[in-house]
């Protein structure tokens, strides 16, 4: 049985950090695992036609969102073998969810590795994109000390209502998290929270377009399907407040890639923090990379160290039970017997 684990180059980094589990020289600790199981780990970072040959020969495929190997309906017509795919991390839209049900495969992720890491990077970006935090750090590495330049789009958070699009496990943490910023929160989500739980966590519900015209800052917290594929569309961020700031931990393509641009070119948003891009990696005339009042970081916010070994435990687990011929824990099921389970994704493949 072969095991192919495709994630990012390590470089120098895997050998001096052995806990960078997520990268493809680490396989995710699990070679001497998989070897005393009797199969075989191959490990890429390959994404292109050169990792097609080793698909042929797959029985389980792990991916990560981080250096994403897209598995399409295409790819999996080539894959006689495959039964299981898994994803180190949370989110699965790197494979074809409705194709891989109609193979009958089943779809697995690490629920839950990502939630605290990414919630902090929320509101890293948040205060990064109120605060004016990166044009301030360019004007001390440039050698400036230009203040009014900086202080002249810098704001305090407190006071300001910040809605959060996707109250899930990362959302809710979201919401805790800015309560000591003392800021109004308000949500949308296709399933409201109960009265009790909007009380504990002090938020409110709204129509998405409701919402969007009420917010200063909107974090978009909520899974890729086809419902939300470019849900972030010119005609959406016309209707935020003018001036507003946007953050997408979730995935790229929730926000139209040109639209954004054009929001922060005429001032429609004052700012934009994403740790997604579509595709990933971003190519590097990426017009992200290069719009003005911006954030961005290259997909880090879910693996840092410590979510990297939640999710290389839960991989771990899964392969484990997939070889002794049990079930998958069902927290970490996307897709079984040919169904989509997953409350994030199946309302949308129906």
């Amino acid at each position: 049985m072969k095991v192919v684990w495709i994630a990012y180059p390590g470089g120098a980094a895997a050998k001096q950090v052995p806990e960078l589990l997520g990268c493809a020289e680490n396989a995710l600790g699990l070679r001497e695992f998989v070897a005393a199981k009797g199969h075989e780990l191959v490990s890429t970072s390959e994404t292109g036609p050169a990792l097609e040959p080793l698909l042929a020969e797959a029985t389980v495929v792990i991916a990560t969102p981080f250096w994403p190997a897209y598995i399409t309906r295409e790819r999996l017509a080539k894959m006689p073998n495959v039964r299981l795919l898994l994803t180190a991390g949370v989110g699965s839209d790197h494979f074809d969810l409705a194709a891989a049900a109609e193979r009958g495969l089943t779809v697995a992720e690490v629920t839950g590795s990502n939630v605290v890491s990414v919630a902090e990077h929320v509101v890293l970006q948040i205060l990064a994109l109120v605060r004016n935090f990166v044009p301030g750090y360019q004007e001390v590495v440039s050698g400036g000390w230009d203040i009014a330049k900086v202080a002249a789009r810098s704001h305090d958070l407190e006071g300001m209502t910040v809605g959060i699009v996707g109250m899930g496990r990362i959302g809710q943490r979201v919401a805790e998290r800015l309560r000591p910023f003392d800021v109004k929160v308000l949500y949308y989500d296709n399933r409201r929270l109960s009265t009790v739980e909007e009380g504990v966590l002090e938020v409110r519900y709204r129509s998405l377009d409701a919402l969007l015209p009420a917010c200063d800052v909107v974090s978009i917290n909520a899974p890729l399907t086809p419902a939300t594929d470019r849900l972030f569309n010119a005609a959406r961020l016309a209707k935020m407040k003018r001036g507003a700031y946007l953050v997408n931990t979730a995935r790229g393509r929730i926000v139209d890639t040109a639209a954004l641009v054009e929001a922060l070119q005429s001032g429609q948003l004052a700012g934009y923090a994403g740790d997604v891009w579509y595709p990933q990696p971003a190519p590097k005339d990426h017009p992200w990379r290069t719009m003005p009042h911006h954030a961005m970081t290259p997909h880090v916010s879910g693996t840092t160290l410590e979510a990297q070994a939640r999710y290389a435990a839960g991989i771990r687990d899964c392969l484990e039970r997939f070889f002794d011929g049990q079930p998958l824990d069902r927290d970490y099921l996307i897709v079984e017997k040919g169904k989509v389970v997953s409350p994030s994704y199946s309302y949308a493949f129906g």
